[in-house]
């Protein structure tokens, strides 16, 4: 007997593959975790989206944790490969152009994958979070200032603490424009290149507070 109808003039139901499914599953948690967040989403919710039982959840994924952990991976992954992909000037100033244009892109482009990155995290997954993505940015810039400041005498050790001002301005500054969203993105880059760069082109290789008499 054939009981893929569910009744008379229901729609035949499709059997999905184990990975059309998964994906299936993937893109209704992302959905929900960028608009209510990790704590507010429940395995429940999650099935009853993509019109499936709770263990067909468990099965692929192991839990909630389970499928949250692999969207925050592969939204890692995304963002790092355009930021990676970008940086193809030869001149520090076009470079930063490029890294700011590459985040605000995927802002653009992944909102519900951004949303999701700057949230907190269960403890369980801390490492997968938008602080430690930033630390990867941040690493790389660190590769660039350093090559940087060798050719103007600057102390090298100091590149790393300047990559992680850098990349933590272009990041809040992206945390801000994700709901502002005004103006727009390219004016939003130039403007922070504006004061990074002009702040770097004009370093004190030695810099002091300067404390009131």
């Amino acid at each position: 007997m054939d009981n893929t109808n569910e009744g008379a003039g229901s729609q035949p139901r499709v059997r999905m593959s184990g990975k059309q499914r998964r994906e299936q599953l993937i893109g209704v948690a992302r959905e929900l975790f960028a608009e209510k967040g990790y704590e507010s989403v429940s395995v429940e919710e999650i099935a009853a989206h993509a019109k499936v039982s709770k263990p067909v959840v468990y099965e692929h994924f192991g839990g909630k944790e389970g499928i949250y952990a692999v969207i925050v991976d592969r939204e890692m992954q995304e963002l790092l490969n355009r930021v990676t992909t970008s940086l193809t000037g030869d001149h520090p100033r076009q470079l930063l152009e490029q890294a700011g244009m590459a985040l605000f892109s995927y802002i653009d482009d992944e909102t519900d994958g951004f949303r999701i990155l700057v949230r907190d995290s269960p403890v369980s997954v801390s490492t997968g979070n938008f602080a430690s993505v930033i630390l990867d940015v941040a690493a790389q810039v660190d590769h660039i200032l350093d090559r940087e400041f060798k050719k103007r005498d600057y102390n090298t050790k100091n590149s790393e603490m300047y990559a992680q001002m850098l990349v933590g301005m272009v990041a809040l500054t992206g945390q801000w424009w994700l709901d502002a969203r005004k103006p727009k993105k390219e004016q939003v880059v130039a403007h922070v290149v504006n004061l990074a760069w002009n702040g770097l082109s004009h370093l004190d290789p030695k810099p002091a507070l300067h404390e009131s008499d």
